[in-house]
């Protein structure tokens, strides 16, 4: 527009000025012509001379006042056109710059500002007082900013009305820092300042599917770390403002009975897989019922700020409803990225890996450069990793092999890992937390509820192991040194323990962070620099799982008290076998009777079904699942198998023994397995009894399945299922169960504390077949089994001589002395060898 009114204004003051007679009529003339048809601009806005090209014109000659008139008011016409076009152009620029065009802007004003030559005209237009100049039209800045900072105001109230950021100062006992920050943070906020912005926006904020159980917001952690703001004050660099994240807990409370909002509050929390309470421990079980909401605030603040700013929102939100809110925000889970040196303790751990790897690599640069030789110096090779590899994936089986023992542990080692990643999996947040309890709510779950089944056949095979080697000894009249027993055992499951809580307590905690970090990470560190000796000891399963350091190795400690105990035991069966069985039975069913009892009165429930309470768990774990007499039933079935191994080795059992030993066997996994299934329905109530019953016979009847597949298959009588586990490859399998039973839960734990966003439940499967941690686990048990579980074995076996087989008696003389003790053994087969030969790899099977 502005270009065609400037043009009409040309071409008007070209046909006026032609026809003035004081002019050359020819040169005028031409001269029109050639600025209409060579125009030297297409737009106001190019950069060209137009004085030069359209104002050439020639001075009349006769000067004619009445043609000098007629000139003047073309003009003046033509100066007004421009001025009216120079405003268009303006209102371009700026919005809402205009007013009307005055004589102070003068027709050359235009030509040199059409020519470029600014600065003419601004000093020309800075003199005369006119109401629209160069000046307005470059853009009064200091009105943009005004408008923007109206505009800026206007949308961060909007924004803000959508979301109320919380105010830690608003405590009383907020500290000055707190407060200053505060309000430093809202006045940003109000100016819609970037930084603020994304403080703001890094909090958790309500989302849809709330019926659906999309409770949990953890907000944008990363975000909310991310932020650090400077002083406004030059001078004050020590005041430097950075985001602090806080994981606070909600739980809400219905004072009334109403059914309607009962049903709300059931969806609200999914079910209630878990019942949880606030003074519940949270690092080791998830406290499910709770809220969890991430919260973004200054690092000034403290956790009590932020829990008194969180309780004021929900106590607002929930006025004159009925529903109150208990918030609770924990000084460990507000975290602040601000890097600090390494103390003393976290800088030797790393020294000391360091060092064994160092060593490890020394080891087996020896080992690869004296390997043509004859003989190598087994002190120099114990820690290759060469020969340690060599061995771990070795299946080369040793005579004597209870083969079928590696295949039922590696069954229980995968069925443990699933159980144990389920309960995992509920510490992360997912967006339909209500559909996978509803899906999770079914019988068939009960693979993974039943996790302390799974943990008992380690036990049995840890007492048949021991009795079996100290029987076969005691049979070849071989000595036994009680001492040299113990230390082996202690050399051979201390080193790998004593490294996994020196990484965990020191090494961990540097390797990542997250909402939950300081939970499942953190927590397990704290309490371990205080208790870890307590594990070194073997004694730490006796006080209780709230206070123990890595409470997945409770099984270590029961185990080594059973061990230190079994040799009274097999000593009595040894020396009077009668008396000695009878004890040992009448010892089995005061433990079961123990287990019945203590889960009535206690209320207790070693199985985990639907809409467990925490309390409960936790009360069970201490009182009867890390309590040895109570777990002692399945151990001394162990001790009765191994000595049924030895005395009926060779046995010849008929078509209907075998029939009725696998019918039996059958009803009593099956009966373990199914018998408890419905305790796992979304609509379950708990009952004591059925609890008791579980506790009393389950670990039995499962324990009982794997004791007649071990007999039947040692004593020759295979099929296809005793084939399987007896399968060579899970030799592999038996020498890392002892490193994955301990890795396990640090990798699980790493994962969920890193975890930042929210997921969705898809399917069980899904979920539980993460490949990524599987392959951490196996590297990890790995690296464990090759740097500290094997070279201490090299070690023990340097350190600690067997008696050699020129120390056997005369098969004779074994006879003489079985019959002295009533053992009527037909044959002793040639294969049986000194239990010390066998590949003895968990430190179940010492």
């Amino acid at each position: 527009m502005c270009q065609r009114n400037l043009v009409f204004a040309l071409l008007l003051l070209c046909l006026c000025c032609s026809s003035n007679r004081a002019l050359n009529a020819a040169d005028g003339a031409a001269a029109a012509a050639a600025a209409v048809a060579n125009p030297t601009c297409s737009s106001l806005k190019d950069n060209c001379n137009l004085g030069d090209n359209l104002l050439a014109l020639p001075a009349a000659s006769d000067g004619s006042s009445s043609d000098a008139k007629v000139e003047s008011h073309m003009a003046s016409i033509f100066e007004d056109k421009v001025n009216y076009s120079l405003k268009l152009f303006a209102d371009d620029v700026v919005a809402g710059a205009g007013a009307a065009a005055s004589a102070s802007a003068t027709v050359l004003d235009v030509l040199h500002v059409a020519a470029g030559n600014l600065s003419e005209l601004e000093l020309h237009s800075s003199s005369g007082s006119g109401n629209f100049t160069l000046r307005q039209l470059v853009t009064d800045d200091d009105d943009i900013e005004d408008d923007e900072r109206v505009y800026l105001y206007n949308i961060g109230k909007r924004f803000l009305a959508i979301s109320q950021p919380f105010d830690a100062a608003r405590n009383p006992d907020a500290s000055p820092q707190c407060r200053a920050q505060m309000r430093r943070y809202m006045q940003a906020l109000n100016n819609f300042d970037l930084w603020a912005l994304k403080m703001h926006d890094a909090s958790g904020k309500l989302n849809s599917g709330i019926l659906n159980g999309n409770i949990n917001q953890p907000g944008d952690f990363d975000q909310c770390l991310a932020i650090q703001q400077a002083s406004s004050n030059d001078d004050v660099t020590s005041d430097v403002l950075r985001g602090q994240y806080c994981l606070a807990y909600a739980q809400p409370v219905l004072p009334h009975k109403s059914k309607r909002l009962q049903a709300f509050f059931k969806q609200l929390q999914s079910h209630g897989p878990f019942r949880s309470e606030f003074n519940d421990p949270g690092h080791r079980v998830p406290r499910y019922s709770l809220v969890n909401w991430g919260i973004c605030v200054p690092s000034g603040c403290t956790a009590r700020d932020v829990e008194y700013s969180v309780a004021e929102y929900l106590r607002n939100q929930t006025a004159s409803t009925g529903i109150t809110f208990n918030v609770r925000v924990e000084p460990q889970m507000c975290q602040v990225r601000d890097p600090q040196p390494w103390d003393r303790n976290t800088t030797w751990a790393v020294r000391f890996f360091v060092l064994i790897l160092s060593v490890a690599v020394l080891s087996t640069v020896y080992d690869r450069c004296t390997k043509t030789q004859q003989k190598q110096n087994d002190w120099c090779t114990a820690f290759s990793l060469d020969k340690n590899l060599r061995w771990l994936f070795s299946t080369n089986s040793s005579p004597g092999d209870i083969e079928a023992v590696h295949g039922i542990r590696f069954l229980n080692a995968v069925m443990l890992i699933f159980s144990h990643k389920s309960m995992a999996m509920f510490f992360n947040p997912y967006n339909n937390r209500t559909a996978m309890s509803e899906s999770l709510g079914q019988p068939w779950t009960v693979i993974g509820r039943a996790a302390s089944l799974y943990t008992d056949p380690f036990l049995l095979f840890s007492g048949m192991l021991t009795s079996y080697s100290l029987f076969g000894r005691l049979m070849k009249q071989q000595p036994i040194r009680l001492k040299n027993e113990y230390i082996s055992r202690l050399m051979r499951i201390v080193p790998p323990l004593a490294a996994l809580i020196l990484f965990c307590t020191f090494v961990l905690p540097l390797w990542g962070s997250g909402p939950q970090w300081n939970l499942v990470v953190g927590h397990h560190a704290d309490i371990c620099k205080q208790h870890w000796w307590r594990n070194l000891l073997f004694i730490h399963n006796y006080f209780g799982f709230s206070e123990m350091c890595l409470t997945h190795t409770h099984h270590l400690g029961i185990d080594t008290e059973l061990f230190a105990v079994a040799p009274i035991f097999i000593l009595v069966l040894w020396r009077w076998p009668r008396r000695g069985l009878i004890t040992l039975l009448l010892l089995c069913t005061l433990g079961t009777a123990a287990r019945y009892y203590t889960t009535i009165v206690n209320q207790l429930s070693n199985y985990i079904y639907f809409g467990t309470n925490i309390q409960r768990l936790f009360r069970t774990a201490d009182y009867m699942y890390s309590f040895p007499p109570h777990r002692s039933t399945v151990y001394i079935m162990g001790i009765l198998l191994g000595y049924a191994l030895r005395k009926f080795q060779g046995i010849q059992l008929s078509s209907l023994q075998l029939r009725l030993g696998w019918l039996a066997a059958t009803v009593c996994v099956l009966a373990s397995l199914l018998g408890p299934a419905p305790m796992g329905d979304i609509n379950y109530v708990y009952n004591s009894t059925h609890a008791a019953i579980y506790a009393a016979f389950a670990p039995i009847a499962w324990c009982l399945f794997f004791s007649w597949i071990v007999f039947v298959s040692h004593n020759g009588y295979t099929n296809q299922l005793t084939k399987l586990f007896s399968w060579r490859g899970f030799q592999v399998s038996t020498k890392l169960s002892y490193a994955i039973y301990l890795t396990q839960f640090p990798v699980f734990f790493y994962n969920v504390g890193r975890r930042r966003h929210i997921h969705h439940y898809y399917n069980f499967v899904s979920i539980i077949l993460d490949t990524n941690e599987f392959i951490s686990i196996f590297l990890a048990s790995v690296a464990l089994t090759v740097l500290f579980d094997a070279p201490f074995q090299n070690l023990k076996k340097l350190l600690i001589k067997r008696p050699s087989a020129a120390t056997i008696k005369s098969p004779k003389l074994v006879e003489t002395a079985n019959n002295n003790t009533t053992h009527s053994l037909s044959k002793e087969p040639q294969t049986l060898t000194q239990p010390q030969s066998q590949t003895v790899s968990h430190p179940h099977a010492d």
